[in-house]
């Protein structure tokens, strides 16, 4: 699975950090980023949940 971060979406309300912060984290300019692009079999659902939490929607997960 892959994830990243649309950085014209997102609005920094860090859920994404707070559900999966091994994979989320808040940059310099308040905005979500993602720290790796390839996610774990452990991370999947969080992941998942992540982006469904997501305001915006600025979170594209991919197989």
């Amino acid at each position: 699975m892959k994830v990243k971060v649309n950085k014209d979406a997102c609005i920094g309300c860090g859920a994404c950090a707070a559900i999966c912060d091994t994979v989320f984290e808040i940059d310099d300019e308040g905005l979500s980023v993602a720290k790796k692009e390839e996610v774990t079999e452990e991370e999947k659902q969080a992941v998942i949940d992540s982006a469904e939490s997501c305001p915006t929607g600025a979170i594209e997960v991919t197989e």
